[in-house]
């Protein structure tokens, strides 16, 4: 059988959203981000009917803020610009310009894949199990995931103001989502 790749990224109908939350005495002044990766790509290398490896790398400096809830007024154009600014700060994008998830660790489950392998943010590996579920529509997958991450653990210090009163929640929450067009099994004629 001759291994085959699939090759994700943006333009397949999905995303690599992160969503954070806020705490701390004046947590009603912070918003709660809607940060999404621009920039990201992710290949999966079959075995036949198999997925063998997967990799996702995401480009740090392409996050970009696309919505906040709460706050006492709301997150429009300045304000976003300062929290992706913050963002990229606190993961010292220059230093640690690429996410890596590389997965070689495969088990198939009721609703997908299980994929125990290596996360690498801000220049810390560490393992970490992610499930994807998998969901067919006759013409297409639709593959989804979400997964919490603590900052803390890849030695990030989560962004704060006030002297802490006011600080992102070490937990973020990391959502996924990819379509495939299954192949044709009748192509049209000429």
């Amino acid at each position: 059988m001759t291994p085959v790749s699939w090759t994700f990224d943006a333009s397949d109908g999905g995303g690599l959203t992160i969503k954070t939350d806020v705490t701390g005495k004046a947590s009603k002044l912070g918003h709660r981000l809607t940060i999404a990766m621009k920039s990201w790509t992710a290949a999966v290398d079959w075995s036949g009917d198999i997925p063998t490896a997967v990799t996702l790398t995401a480009e740090v400096d392409s996050l970009d803020v696309v919505d906040g809830e709460g706050g006492v007024t709301p997150l429009i154009g300045p304000e976003k610009i300062l929290a992706k600014s913050n963002a990229l700060k606190t993961l010292d994008a220059k230093r640690y310009p690429q996410i890596r998830f590389r997965s070689d660790d495969i088990a198939a489950i009721e609703t997908g894949f299980s994929l125990r392998g290596t996360m690498e943010i801000h220049g810390v590996t560490r393992e970490m199990t992610v499930i994807v579920t998998v969901a067919d529509d006759g013409t297409k997958w639709h593959c989804a995931s979400e997964s919490t991450v603590r900052q803390s653990d890849y030695g990030i210090k989560p962004y704060s103001q006030m002297l802490g009163a006011m600080k992102v929640v070490d937990e973020v929450t990391v959502f996924f989502e990819a379509e495939r067009t299954k192949p044709s099994v009748n192509p049209p004629k000429g």
